[in-house]
Parts: structure tokens; C-alpha cells; sequence
């Protein structure tokens, strides 16, 4: 460690660490605007110049070493003037803007000018004009003659999210940060970028002029999408969301969140949502009041009963729905008799579940993807499927970890891969016991039963190589690969894989709270119908749609049920409408309360930050009073705190679940034969219901081209 004086107080600090390391340490703040702690050290703004004893000029403290023995002052008349001096010059051309600025009242360069600024300028000659540049749906660079050149946003791009889509053009006072020519901002991160301008250079295209910040409250809650579980603050005006940005967390997402947990708020005042209970009758929809709906309902199922029995009815659950909502869902059919009753939509096997009251996981803390060396990644689009996990691996990377890849299609993952080994999605199990087999001949033992005959090609001996070195290291199965028809051989192959090179294994697990709907058990029971069978078979006379659209959510389309008797559909948007014969609106994550389980286990609990719109209702309410309308026990819950207790009893809000109920182990007979279909997968603004309704993200390049690919009859 080195010891330094700062500001009188002793500072130790390791070797290489700046003297804004020392100064955060310590408690001191320095006055910056270039440097972020995410990022690398530019210098560029000199904003936090200091008096370093025995140097002859001020120092920037964030690229100023530390030597044993140093002393700093950040607030002696040299380093104040030097500040004040470094303010003067920002100001020269930055316009007196203010008042429209949609950064007033959090900016940094507001806030710092008030302190080191003069109360006017000596500087008459006018200021430069940068003219606006359109990147994109989702940043706004239309005033960017307010940027200090600060470089935060260019650094990000080529560092957190591996492209370098903005950069610096020009010199002097001609100086531009522009996208090269001509391009957009395209990147799964790039709102990130908007939170770390300290000016008002980049500001959100959908919150331009929607409301000034001190009007805003702030509510924490947590994303609704992938499985990384980004803690979020939801900021309110009335009962409208009008944005969201991240809430810090680094065992999660440190400081960052994915555009699609930062823009899919515009859903949430969609003309789509549903606002009121509604029925059809003579093909007709009209309104009703919530008894009406709920007592028709409940009669409906009744009906379905006795005439064909429980086993004729089957529930359909998002895993984007909370603990809350499934637990009671569950609830539900177990008291009605059914063991129909599922939550993997687009699986195309259901071979490899976890034991009953245990589920699949990531197999290790998110927080240490960004520590791992060595890493094999199958079946997934990583940085569209994960952009946050993505992101911690980026990272590992940058420190030399090596990343490979099984994948059907050359992967563009923003980083460097050390080896891809590219087979058609049918025949990725025996592509998969290709490493396995070159696992065995590089360790000199059997390869796993069901190999025989395989051989390893070069590819497959480079990964083997790549994870047999190293200590940290994890084989990562991604959503198209736990949808695939031979999920549990893929699965049996990274589990032995893993095993033979001391890795973890695990599921990168598809939706906000994949692993929740397992532990809660909203899958089959004995001789229960699967998602498939209940979408595809026409068994079904009555089915309940949690939160589900059937085609976009599914891996069928659902057209069997259009022979059922009674569909209901509990949504917060009008959907289904032809399936359905009843519309429940629900409420979306920020109108209830409810818990989600994120791909690491751990239980991350939120409330409402809006009064639900209209007759909306929180879907663990309406089941609970549907339940107790069926005369069912177990339904007398009064909060949702009171379902999560019962489900998940002794799990604290951001706690991890017992280790006992996380569980990747499979016994399984590998198969190796091709697979018949494609694994159904989602892009990454069709994941769920809000992405879809987000004019935003809808115009955004990526769900440009998947709506191409959707054109032209590619399959996801």
C-alpha cells in the first residue's frame, strides 16, 4: 500500500492508484466531469486539477499516481484557482441554455459552475454552433453545442459496450463528437450513455420535454425482462412513468441497465392497455364491473368441471409474472384439481426440468461473470439475450479471459471470441459432444456414455484446450439452447464438460423470473399437459393466460385453443382478442407489488410506484379473490408479502434462495440425433408484452431487422 497526505488526512491506497482513488477513499470530493469510475482515464477535462506539494503547476488528480510520502491539497488557493480558471474556460461556448435544458437540475456542469463559475464572463465573442446529429430513436443529440468534450459517452461505447459507435472528429474549437458517417447509435447499451453526460448533450429522445427533474418522484423497482434482475429507478410525474434509469447495484448491474429496462416504460402508457374487465358475447366484446367478470369466470370453470373434469383445464404463466402471481396461479389448479399448468412457452422439450421444488440457474453469481478466464457459451445470442451479462464478460475479456462459442451463425458479441464452433442449431448436441470428446482425449479418460464414435475436429480441440486451462471458469447454456428439442443432452454434456475442467455450469435463463416460476412449481403435474401440448393438442376446454400471448411468447401459435370453451386472459394490454372470451386487466411491474428470482438465485422484491390505471388490478389480487369466488382454501392472503412468505418462507429481499433448491445436475441419456425444429427464441425487443408496445425500441435498428427476418419467414 502507499500512503499519501490528502488534505491533512493520511491516505493508503494501493500501488498505481490515483490520486482520485485516494481522494474517494478518503471521502474527499474532487470536482470532475471526464472521469467515471466505470471507465478509463482521459484527463481531458482538467476539471479536478489539484496542488500536489513540489510540483510546479496543479495536477489532475484523476491521472496523477500516488508516491509514498505524497501531499495533495484540493482545496489550497493554487488548487481552487486552477479549478476556477479550468470552470472559465467551459463556460466560453457552452450556451446559456439553461431554462429549456432538459439536464437543469441534474448537471454537473450546473451544479460545479455555481461553485467554481464567475458571476460573469470576460469572453464577448460569440459561441460556436454544433449542429444537431439524428443517431437514433432512443439518444437525442440535438443541442450539442453544450458538450465539454468530456468523452464519457465515446469511452463507454468502446468499453462497456465493446463498440466504438460515437468518437471525436476535428481539433481545436472545431472539435465534434459525432457517430461516423452518419451513422445511429445501435447498441443494446447506448442509453447508458445519456446517464453519463454531465451536460445536456445527450439527453433521452422519448423524455425530451416531458418534464423538468424536481418534478419528478424517484421509486425503486426492479427490471421485468431477462434474467440479470437490473435494479431500476422509476421516476413519476402524477401517475404517469415518464422514465426510468439505473438504481446502483454492483453484485447485480453495477451502474449500468439494457435499453429495453430503460425505454419499455412507453408501454406502460400505451393506447393498448387494457383499463377494464371485458367479455365477449356474440363475437362482440363489451365492458363489465369486476364481479360481473370474475363471478363469469369462476362459473365458466365450474362449468368446464363437471361436465369434462379438471384435467380439462390448463393455466398458461409468463416467467415474466411475479413469485406472487404464479404462487397463487399454481394455487389455483392444484384447488381446481388440474395438473395442467406451465411456464416455458417456447421450450420445444421438457425432458430436463430440475428435481420438484428446485430449478435451474446460472450456477454461479453474476457479479463473478466478470471475473471468470475461461468461458463456453451455448446457444445464444449473448449480447442481445444478455446485454448486461454480456457486458460483465466484456469485461473478463478485457483482462485476457477467453470466451467460446457454440452458435449457429457467426456471433457479433462486441468481443474478442478465442474460438467459435459453428453447426446448424439441429445438430447442436453432437456438435457439443465434440468437446466433450476432445475434453477426453486432452485428459487421456472415457468420454461421457453416448459419445462413442464421435470425433473431435480442431475447433472442438480449442475450447477443450481453452477450458482445461485457467481456474475461474463456467460452461453457460443460453435460451435458444434450454429451448432446444434436445435441451436435456445439451445439458448432460455441459454438466460433464464442466465437471472434467472444474467449471460451473448453468442456464443464462430467459426471463425475469425463469428460475422463480420453478422454485414456485408452475410446471406439470403427474400426467399433466406441457406448454405444447396445451397450445397444440386441442385438450384443453378451459385455459388461463397469465401475462401470455400466445405466438409471440410461444413456440405455437396457439390456434388450438380457439376450440376451448372459455379462454381467459389476464393481461395489462388488449390482446388475444380472438382466442379470448374474457380480457382481465392486470397490472404491470410498476403498478403492483411482487418479487422476482433473477438467473443467480437471489429474490429482489418491489412495490408500486403508480396507482394502477383505471379498473387495472394486481393479478395476485384478482386470483386470490378468484380463488375464494371457487370456494378453494389457501386463498386468504392479504399482501403479496404474505404469498412470498408462504412460498418462499425465510428468504430476505435481496437474498439468495437456499443453495439447496439451485440444482443443474442431470441424469440423462445424451442423444445425439439431429433435432427435428429450430429452437424457438425471441429477439431482443420481442421478448415480452412491454418491449413489444415500445414505440422506441420498435424503431430501433434491431427490431428493424427482426422485423425483416420475420418478413421473410427467418426464424428467430
Amino acid at each position: 500500500m502507499v500512503e499519501i497526505e490528502l488534505d491533512g488526512k493520511k491516505v493508503e491506497v494501493p500501488p498505481g492508484s490515483m490520486v482520485m482513488h485516494a481522494a474517494e477513499k478518503a471521502g474527499i470530493y474532487i470536482p470532475h466531469f471526464c472521469y467515471h469510475k466505470k471507465l478509463s482515464i482521459a484527463a481531458n477535462c482538467r476539471m479536478c486539477l489539484v496542488d500536489v506539494e513540489k510540483a510546479p503547476k496543479p495536477m489532475p488528480a484523476c491521472a496523477t499516481p500516488v508516491t509514498m510520502g505524497m501531499v495533495v491539497r484540493t482545496k489550497s488557493d493554487k488548487a481552487i484557482k486552477a479549478q476556477k480558471a479550468v470552470m472559465e474556460f467551459l463556460l466560453i461556448n457552452h450556451p446559456l441554455d439553461c431554462p429549456i435544458c432538459d439536464q437543469g437540475g441534474e448537471c454537473q456542469l450546473q451544479d460545479l459552475a455555481v461553485g467554481y463559475g464567475g458571476t460573469r464572463s470576460r469572453y464577448e465573442e460569440e459561441k460556436r454552433v454544433v449542429f444537431h446529429k439524428n443517431v437514433g430513436p432512443l439518444i437525442s443529440m440535438e443541442e450539442m453545442s453544450r458538450c465539454i468534450h468530456c468523452t464519457r459517452c465515446v469511452r463507454f461505447g468502446q468499453e462497456i459496450a465493446g463498440v466504438m459507435e460515437l468518437g471525436m472528429s476535428h481539433r481545436g474549437e472545431h472539435s465534434e463528437i459525432e457517430t461516423f458517417v452518419g451513422a445511429t447509435v445501435d447498441s443494446e447499451l447506448s442509453g447508458n450513455m445519456i446517464d453519463l453526460c454531465p451536460v445536456g448533450a445527450l439527453t433521452s429522445k422519448p423524455f425530451r420535454y416531458a418534464a423538468r427533474t424536481w418534478e419528478l418522484a424517484r421509486r425503486k423497482s426492479i427490471s421485468p425482462h431477462d434474467g440479470t434482475g437490473a435494479n431500476l429507478v422509476v421516476q413519476v410525474k402524477g401517475d404517469r412513468v415518464l422514465r426510468v434509469v439505473p438504481y446502483e447495484n454492483e453484485a447485480v448491474n453495477e451502474c449500468w441497465i439494457a435499453d429495453r429496462d430503460r425505454f419499455s416504460y412507453e408501454a406502460l402508457n400505451s393506447p393498448d392497455r387494457l383499463t377494464q374487465p371485458m367479455i365477449k358475447q356474440a363475437g362482440q366484446w363489451h365492458t363489465v364491473d369486476w364481479k360481473t367478470a370474475l363471478e363469469f369466470v369462476a362459473n365458466g370453470l365450474k362449468g368446464v368441471c363437471e361436465q369434462h373434469g379438471a384435467g380439462a383445464i390448463g393455466l398458461l404463466a409468463s416467467p415474466h409474472a411475479t413469485v406472487e402471481e404464479l404462487a397463487l396461479a399454481r394455487a389455483l389448479m392444484q384447488g381446481l384439481g388440474s395438473p395442467n399448468l406451465d411456464h416455458r412457452l417456447r421450450s420445444h422439450a421438457f425432458d430436463h426440468a430440475a428435481p420438484a421444488g428446485k430449478a435451474r440457474w446460472l450456477g454461479l453469481p453474476i457479479a463473478e461473470l466478470s471475473m471468470l478466464e475461461r468461458v463456453l457459451v451455448v446457444g445464444s445470442n449473448l449480447r442481445k439475450d444478455h446485454p448486461l451479462m454480456a457486458q460483465r464478460l466484456r469485461q473478463a475479456v478485457r483482462k485476457a479471459a477467453q470466451v467460446c462459442a457454440l452458435v449457429s451463425q457467426r456471433p457479433d458479441w462486441a468481443m474478442p471470441l478465442h474460438a467459435v464452433l459453428q453447426a446448424s442449431a439441429r445438430d447442436w448436441a453432437a456438435a457439443l459432444a465434440r468437446v466433450a470428446v476432445a475434453v477426453a482425449e486432452l485428459r487421456g479418460i472415457a468420454g461421457p456414455a453416448g459419445t462413442e464414435g464421435v470425433q473431435a475436429d480442431e475447433t472442438a480441440r480449442a475450447i477443450a484446450r481453452s477450458l482445461l486451462g485457467g481456474q475461474r471458469k463456467a460452461v453457460l447454456l443460453g435460451n435458444a439452447a434450454a429451448h432446444h428439442e434436445r435441451a436435456a443432452s445439451l445439458l448432460a454434456l455441459a454438466q460433464w464438460i464442466a465437471q472434467q475442467t472444474g467449471a460451473a455450469w448453468g442456464y443464462l435463463t430467459e426471463a425475469a423470473n425463469t428460475v422463480g416460476a420453478q422454485l414456485v412449481g408452475v410446471l406439470p403435474g403427474p400426467a399433466g399437459l406441457h406448454a405444447q401440448q396445451m397450445l397444440a393438442s386441442g385438450a384443453l376446454k378451459a385455459a388461463l393466460l397469465l401475462g401470455v400471448e400466445p405466438g409471440p411468447d410461444t413456440a405455437a401459435d396457439g390456434s388450438a385453443l380457439r376450440q376451448a370453451e372459455l379462454v381467459v386472459t389476464l393481461s395489462p394490454f388488449k390482446t388475444n382478442l380472438e382466442l379470448s372470451d374474457v380480457l382481465l386487466p392486470v397490472a404491470p411491474f410498476t403498478e403492483t407489488s411482487g418479487s422476482f428470482v433473477n438467473a443467480e438465485g437471489r429474490l429482489q422484491s418491489f412495490q408500486a410506484v403508480v396507482r394502477p390505471l383505471g379498473e387495472t388490478r394486481p393479478a395476485w389480487k384478482v386470483l386470490r379473490v378468484l380463488g375464494n369466488l371457487l370456494g378453494l382454501s389457501g386463498f386468504e392472503a392479504n399482501t403479496s408479502q404474505d404469498v412470498l412468505a408462504a412460498v418462499l418462507p425465510g428468504v430476505a429481499d435481496g437474498a439468495f434462495v437456499p443453495a439447496a433448491r439451485l440444482d443443474n445436475t442431470i441424469d440423462a441419456a445424451i442423444d445425439l440425433t439431429p433435432a427435428g425444429r429450430a429452437p424457438c427464441v425471441a429477439s431482443i425487443y420481442q421478448l415480452d408484452a412491454l418491449v413489444r408496445r415500445a414505440p422506441a425500441l420498435q424503431a430501433t435498428a434491431d427490431a428493424r431487422a427482426e422485423r425483416v427476418a420475420r418478413e421473410q419467414g427467418v426464424c428467430a
